[in-house]
């Protein structure tokens, strides 16, 4: 599918979710992986959507459309 590589996360979560996070990590880490994938996708989207957006509202209006 795609070549991969590990990183190293540092995050500050509410203490509730960081040991959900620290027990997904070591139960399922496929799992946290595919969580920060699909976070990092939709940021991704976003940040295109915004930039194409930009784009277009400066591009001067024509007019008789």
């Amino acid at each position: 599918m795609w070549e991969t590589c590990s990183v190293e996360l540092k995050v500050r979560l509410p203490r509730d979710i960081a040991e959900q996070a620290k027990e997904a990590q070591e139960t399922d880490p496929e799992f946290l992986s595919r969580v920060v994938l699909y976070g990092m996708t939709r940021r991704s989207i976003y940040r295109h959507l915004r930039d194409q957006n930009h784009a277009q509202d400066s591009q001067p209006l024509r007019e008789g459309l």
